[in-house]
């Protein structure tokens, strides 16, 4: 009998069993408090937001980077392998847009080196609503972020230029 009454004052003291309190006390605020805290941390290392949009826009990048290179590759075949005005067997890479000067631009694996961008909008409206922009906010149609090359044997390359992971995005055929 004496150890139940000393186990019934040692539950009464206890966070577990309260009989007539109301509300919570400042150990059990402290202690969800700091549960709560820890778990958001580790969610958060655990998704990393950034990480994640870098990742979204370079998976855009290659999808607009692939729509690109599939217009242009369609427009020849509709026109008995005459590419668009403007690309030519040998010519240097460049970068797509509507400027008229300074679209010189080295990053993300595109090394372009002329001043003037390329449109290909008027030839390929048939096959792209537009052409895409990089989804980062520096790129606009006037300079789109995306480069084109042909080589001397006239396989076209379309490389996007803003790319931020670890690897150059280009599409090769």
């Amino acid at each position: 009998m004496l150890n139940m009454r000393i186990l019934d004052k040692f539950l009464k003291r206890t966070l577990f069993y309260r009989r007539n309190s109301v509300g919570f006390t400042l150990i059990e605020l402290l202690l969800v408090m700091g549960i709560i805290s820890i778990l958001s941390v580790i969610t958060f290392n655990l998704l990393n937001p950034a990480q994640k949009f870098r990742q979204a826009r370079d998976i855009q990048r290659i999808n607009d980077a692939k729509a690109i290179f599939d217009a242009i590759i369609t427009y020849a075949a509709e026109n008995g392998g005459k590419h668009p005005d403007g690309l030519k067997n040998g010519m240097s890479e460049v970068q797509l847009g509507t400027f008229v000067f300074g679209c010189k631009i080295s990053t993300g694996g595109c090394n372009v080196a002329d001043e003037t961008c390329l449109d290909l909008s008027r030839p390929l409206k048939k096959y792209l609503k537009y052409i895409p922009i990089d989804p980062t906010s520096i790129y606009s149609p006037a300079n789109t972020g995306y480069s084109v090359v042909v080589d001397s044997n006239g396989i076209i390359t379309v490389r996007a230029c803003g790319a931020e992971g670890s690897i150059n995005i280009f599409v090769p055929r």
